[in-house]
This record gives C-alpha cells, sequence and structure tokens, in this order.
C-alpha cells in the first residue's frame, strides 16, 4: 500500500492514505480481540474464523445485524466517539445470546462523509471494547468514505455476528410452562433504542447537555442518554455453564416489552411481569414528563430499566439469582409465566 496514491480520487473526496492511517491506528485494539480459532490479521478480504466445534453434536450458527441508529446524534454533539462501538457490537451479540449462542466474532462497517483516523479510530476502540466484553473476535469490517452523500462529520456504524450453539442446546421457548420464573436484567439506560423519540423530546440539539443534573443522580443528560448498551453474554453464558435450564429469553430493545417479549412466548402462554419488581430508571421519568408520553407507550417504545428477561423452571430462579448477581448483575425476579394468549401483561 505504500505506492498507492490517487490525486484525482482524492480531489473527489476520498483520501485512501486516511484510510491506511486508520488500519494503523486500529490494529493493535483489533488483535487485542483475538480468541481462539482467529486466522489471519487485517488486511485479507475476508476475516477467516475456525471455531472448535469439539463436543458439539449438531453446530448451528447463529447470527446478528444491527446499527446504533440515531444515538450517533449524541455522540457528535458531544464530540464522544469511544462508546457508540459498544453499542453497536451489543445489539448483535445481545440478540444471539437470546438462542443460547456463543458469539464468535463481529465485523464493522462504518460509513463516513470524510475519513478522520483519529476519529475512527475512537469509534473502533469501542468496537473492541464491546468484543472483548463479549468475548468474541473482531476479524475484520469497512471504512467507506461517502463524500456529497454525507456531511464531512457525519457517519453511521453498523455491524453483525455469527456465534455457534449445539442444536439441542438451542433456546427456543419450547421448554416454557406456566409457573416458569421470569427474572429481568438491568438495564444501563436507554441503550440504543427509541433516540428519535429521545432526541425530539428532550431536544437534544438546543439542551444543555454536559451540566450536572439532580433528577439524573448528578450525571449530565448527555453522560446518561450516551451510557452504552449492556452486554449480557457473560451473564447468560454463566448461568448455561452451571446448568441453569433456559428456557427462554428476549432482548428489550426497539418496540419495548410489547413487541419484544412475545417473541420469547410460545402458544398459550403470556409473561405476566409486575413493574414494582425493578427500578424504573430516572432517564424514562425525565423522557415521559418532557414529551407527555402516555405509560403504555413508553413501555412499548424502551426498556425501562430492563435490557433483557429470562424464563427459568421455578425451583432454578434462586440459583439462577446468585449466578447473576456474581457476574456483576442487577438480576430481579419480575413475575412469572401464565396461561393466556396476550404474549405478555404489565400488571
Amino acid at each position: 500500500m505504500k505506492n498507492s496514491h490517487s490525486e484525482s480520487y482524492a480531489a473527489a473526496g476520498v483520501d485512501v492514505t486516511a484510510g491506511y492511517e486508520a488500519v494503523e491506528r486500529i490494529k493493535p485494539m483489533v488483535e487485542s480481540t483475538y480468541i481462539p480459532g482467529v486466522m489471519g490479521t487485517l488486511g485479507g478480504f475476508g476475516g477467516m474464523f475456525a471455531p472448535d466445534l469439539a463436543g458439539m453434536k449438531k453446530p448451528v450458527l447463529v447470527s446478528g445485524t444491527d446499527g446504533v441508529g440515531t444515538k450517533l446524534r449524541l455522540a457528535m454533539l458531544l464530540n464522544k466517539h469511544d462508546t457508540i462501538g459498544i453499542d453497536c457490537v451489543a445489539m448483535c451479540v445481545n440478540d444471539i445470546i437470546c438462542g443460547g449462542a456463543s458469539p464468535l466474532f463481529f465485523l464493522d462497517y462504518i460509513a463516513c462523509g470524510k475519513n478522520d483516523p483519529v476519529r475512527i479510530a475512537e469509534i473502533v476502540s469501542g468496537i473492541t471494547e464491546g468484543c472483548r466484553q463479549s468475548e468474541c473476535a473482531l476479524v475484520g469490517g469497512e471504512t467507506a468514505e461517502h463524500p456529497g452523500l454525507m456531511p464531512d462529520e457525519d457517519y453511521d456504524v453498523a455491524g453483525f455476528s455469527v456465534g455457534i450453539v449445539d442444536e439441542e442446546k438451542i433456546i427456543d421457548g419450547k421448554k416454557l410452562s406456566q409457573g416458569d420464573v421470569l427474572i429481568g436484567l438491568g438495564s444501563t439506560g436507554v441503550h440504543s433504542n427509541g433516540f428519535s423519540l429521545v432526541r425530539k423530546v428532550l431536544d437534544v440539539e438546543h439542551a444543555d447537555l454536559t451540566s450536572p443534573r439532580p433528577e439524573l443522580e448528578g450525571k449530565s443528560l448527555g453522560e446518561t442518554l450516551l451510557t452504552p448498551t449492556r452486554i449480557y453474554v457473560k451473564a447468560i453464558k454463566a448461568l448455561l455453564k452451571a446448568g441453569v435450564d433456559i428456557h427462554a429469553v428476549s432482548h428489550i430493545t426497539g418496540g419495548g416489552f410489547y413487541e419484544n417479549v412475545p417473541r420469547m412466548m410460545t402458544d398459550g402462554l403470556t409473561a405476566r411481569i409486575e413493574l414494582n419488581t425493578f427500578p424504573r430508571l430516572s432517564i424514562f421519568d425525565l423522557i415521559q414528563k418532557a414529551g407527555n408520553i402516555p405509560e403504555r407507550d413508553m413501555y412499548n417504545t424502551f426498556n425501562m430499566g430492563l435490557g433483557m428477561l429470562l424464563a427459568v423452571p421455578a425451583a432454578q430462579a434462586g440459583q439462577a439469582l446468585e449466578i447473576l448477581q456474581a457476574a456483576g448483575e442487577r438480576a430481579y425476579q419480575v413475575g412469572s409465566v401464565v396461561e393466556g394468549d396476550a404474549g405478555v401483561e404489565l400488571v
């Protein structure tokens, strides 16, 4: 690449040498995510991974893809780009673990108006941190300049991950039964969903994003909103390793409880969630008050303080809570599985 340079392409708005500089900056961070199975390093045309299939009867690959959405606008307003990559990884791996699959590797895609190697490195630092938190490898990615399509300072981040699970260990809700206990895992805030509504009602373009606010436990609005999505992979893997028979899992993302919880249920069964069993985060009170948002809409848009919901046999609920708390999670017994076709009931 030492001889790769095009004055004509640069005049059109694409500086290929900036891309090479970005790769050199991120290479050590990327290599810090490598786990057994990674083959090669950055620079190839495809990321290679050789999974360990020992002990598996019928390996099944599980994939997930997502982006960060308009939460990116907060990162741009605050000129803080080192956590948004965690959100990107989280939105993918948290979906994969719902099926019981351990994430193996991740790839990212960053589109930008102009390639700023320093900012790209900041973004990737978050992506690599998310990969380390989820024990998966960043095996490749792409950074693309889009002059004329995006303003120079704008960018978008997306990615996808692939995980693996033995077919007989897939979590698919088939074991769900009346009386199963529901356990909720605490969120770190809004995570990465509903930010079009958040930005509108809080008028973030003109709001004070940096001053401490008493109603947010002394944190600023910007810090609170930019808090990265919690990654639950290690916690779920700890439960599975301990032999907890997880019957179903739901990642509470866009669409909140009313859209996501029914996805983990089977016909004739409903998740009855008691709202007084877990703390509702103060940021949601602020959003609701600012936008005069109906209560149902709040639970149909945001996670409200729970980022993940699990269904386990009642006899294993206590063990599951102990394991989750030992893994650093704020875990709560929030309800049970009952007969019914509603999918979810909030009481």
